[in-house]
């Protein structure tokens, strides 16, 4: 079987974030295959194969879409924002793999990471994922709230930082809202919140809050928002936006 798909990492926005292993598999490429705003981000310069284009909220389509060019022969690279396995596309492969053509599972497929929303908005404020995190997308168009509710709950008893993907957009504009009340109710209301949109690109934003005034309204579908354990700690600097870190020691900071 002579074809092959590579699921590719695009990183979070910055071409300069963009691996050299997902270039070249994207500059190998005989056809691209992803979400136009993905594709988008390519240049030509970069993967000159041909582009494949599809909506949101079509994974599964467009992993099958995939699959069918590789049993081709084609050299197929499917684009996926961030880290292809994290809520994005390289689930949606094995998941079509698993109910689809047998012959799919012989192909060569492999995963070239990327760097993922929270590292990227960790990083514009400092190291909030310094120790124990966990990751929550708020998007219930694949599971329950009932689920998010579950995982929220669960992450707050444990005193997690919470990485909050997927935290609003037009069709889900109260998820947000709703998760920072739940949080309320488990969480000091002086627990740090961050709002970090469009992190690691030139047109990065910060908000820096904290729970019990945290608007929900700051958040759209290019923002990442973390929520503190109650280690995490600021420290301040003359003139300039604190920076944000969660000790890795459980005991006190030695000042």
């Amino acid at each position: 079987m002579s074809g092959s798909l590579v699921v590719v990492g695009l990183g979070p926005g910055s071409m300069d974030l963009l691996t050299p292993a997902a270039t070249k598999a994207l500059s190998a490429a005989t056809d691209l295959v992803g979400y136009e705003t993905y594709l988008d981000r390519i240049p030509k310069t970069i993967a000159s194969g041909r582009r494949h284009v599809s909506g949101n909220r079509v994974e599964i389509d467009r992993a099958r879409h995939a699959l069918t060019l590789a049993i081709e022969g084609r050299e197929v690279a499917v684009v996926s924002g961030g880290d292809p396995g994290v809520f994005a596309m390289a689930a949606a492969v094995f998941e079509a793999i698993e109910a689809g053509d047998p012959a799919w599972r012989e192909l060569d497929i492999r995963i070239e990471p990327g760097i993922t929303a929270m590292l990227a908005a960790a990083a514009e404020v400092g190291a909030p994922l310094g120790a124990d995190f966990c990751a929550i997308s708020l998007s219930d168009n694949l599971k329950s709230w009932e689920t998010i509710e579950r995982r929220l709950h669960a992450a707050a008893d444990g005193d997690f930082v919470i990485a909050l993907y997927n935290p609003a957009s037009r069709a889900r504009p109260n998820q947000l809202g709703r998760a920072f009340n739940l949080l309320r109710t488990k969480k000091s209301p002086q627990t740090v919140v961050l709002f970090v949109r469009n992190a690691a690109t030139p047109e990065a934003r910060v908000v820096m809050t904290e729970l019990g005034e945290a608007d929900p309204a700051l958040a759209d579908m290019r923002t990442l928002v973390i929520i503190g354990a109650a280690a995490t700690r600021l420290v301040s600097r003359n003139g300039r936006r604190p920076f944000v870190y969660t000790p890795r020691a459980e005991h006190e900071v030695v000042r």
